[in-house]
Protein backbone atom coordinates (compact mmCIF):
# COMPACT_ATOMS: atom_id res chain seq x y z
CA UNK A 1 0.00 0.00 0.00
CA UNK A 2 1.52 3.23 -0.73
CA UNK A 3 1.91 6.06 1.72
CA UNK A 4 -0.82 8.01 0.66
CA UNK A 5 -3.14 5.16 0.25
CA UNK A 6 -1.95 3.91 3.84
CA UNK A 7 -2.88 7.99 4.89
CA UNK A 8 -6.36 7.76 3.55
CA UNK A 9 -6.89 4.29 5.09
CA UNK A 10 -5.88 5.83 8.67
CA UNK A 11 -8.12 9.07 7.78
CA UNK A 12 -11.19 6.82 6.92
CA UNK A 13 -10.74 4.97 10.26
CA UNK A 14 -10.52 7.54 12.66
CA UNK A 15 -13.22 9.68 10.95
CA UNK A 16 -15.48 6.73 10.00
CA UNK A 17 -14.97 4.52 13.08
CA UNK A 18 -18.23 3.58 14.68
CA UNK A 19 -16.41 2.28 17.97
CA UNK A 20 -15.87 5.50 20.08
CA UNK A 21 -17.48 8.58 19.77
CA UNK A 22 -14.67 11.32 20.70
CA UNK A 23 -15.33 14.17 21.90
CA UNK A 24 -13.69 17.39 19.70
CA UNK A 25 -10.31 17.75 19.65
CA UNK A 26 -9.48 15.17 22.28
CA UNK A 27 -5.78 14.38 21.78
CA UNK A 28 -4.72 17.77 21.48
CA UNK A 29 -6.18 19.08 25.16
CA UNK A 30 -3.07 19.78 27.58
CA UNK A 31 -4.24 17.28 30.59
CA UNK A 32 -3.61 13.90 30.50
CA UNK A 33 -5.90 12.75 32.83
CA UNK A 34 -8.90 15.13 30.85
CA UNK A 35 -7.84 12.49 27.91
CA UNK A 36 -8.07 9.79 29.59
CA UNK A 37 -11.32 10.45 31.28
CA UNK A 38 -13.10 11.69 28.21
CA UNK A 39 -11.99 8.32 26.54
CA UNK A 40 -13.03 6.40 29.29
CA UNK A 41 -16.30 7.65 29.02
CA UNK A 42 -16.24 7.59 25.13
CA UNK A 43 -15.84 3.68 25.47
CA UNK A 44 -17.98 2.99 28.39
CA UNK A 45 -21.15 4.50 26.11
CA UNK A 46 -20.13 2.72 22.93
CA UNK A 47 -22.34 0.11 22.34
CA UNK A 48 -20.34 -1.86 19.34
CA UNK A 49 -16.86 -2.56 21.49
CA UNK A 50 -15.18 -5.99 20.08
CA UNK A 51 -12.92 -6.03 23.46
CA UNK A 52 -13.14 -4.13 27.08
CA UNK A 53 -13.38 -0.81 26.72
CA UNK A 54 -10.28 -0.45 28.24
CA UNK A 55 -8.87 -2.05 25.60
CA UNK A 56 -10.91 0.26 23.41
CA UNK A 57 -9.71 3.56 24.85
CA UNK A 58 -6.41 2.61 24.77
CA UNK A 59 -6.43 1.34 20.96
CA UNK A 60 -7.80 4.48 19.85
CA UNK A 61 -5.17 6.54 21.76
CA UNK A 62 -2.24 4.61 20.49
CA UNK A 63 -3.86 4.25 16.87
CA UNK A 64 -3.54 8.37 17.14
CA UNK A 65 0.11 8.03 18.36
CA UNK A 66 1.23 5.68 16.02
CA UNK A 67 -0.82 8.09 12.81
CA UNK A 68 1.19 10.90 13.78
CA UNK A 69 4.44 9.21 13.35
CA UNK A 70 7.30 11.27 13.76
CA UNK A 71 5.34 14.26 12.98
CA UNK A 72 4.13 14.38 16.66
CA UNK A 73 6.16 16.70 18.77
CA UNK A 74 8.17 15.06 21.93
CA UNK A 75 5.91 16.92 24.16
CA UNK A 76 2.81 16.59 22.73
CA UNK A 77 3.69 12.40 22.93
CA UNK A 78 4.56 12.74 26.11
CA UNK A 79 1.17 13.91 27.34
CA UNK A 80 -0.56 11.43 25.63
CA UNK A 81 1.78 8.64 26.82
CA UNK A 82 0.80 10.27 30.18
CA UNK A 83 -2.99 9.48 29.48
CA UNK A 84 -2.64 6.32 28.77
CA UNK A 85 -0.89 5.55 32.10
CA UNK A 86 -3.91 8.13 33.70
CA UNK A 87 -6.47 5.58 31.56
CA UNK A 88 -4.93 2.50 33.13
CA UNK A 89 -5.53 4.11 36.67
CA UNK A 90 -8.52 4.98 35.70
CA UNK A 91 -9.93 1.67 34.93
CA UNK A 92 -7.98 0.10 38.10
CA UNK A 93 -9.75 2.30 40.39
CA UNK A 94 -13.27 0.45 38.88
CA UNK A 95 -11.89 -3.11 40.19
Amino acid sequence: MSKQGSERWSQEVTEGSSSLDLEDGVFTWDDPLCIAKSLKHSAEQSGTLKGTALQSAMSMLTFYINRTGDSLPDGRRAVLNRAKDELRGLFDSDN
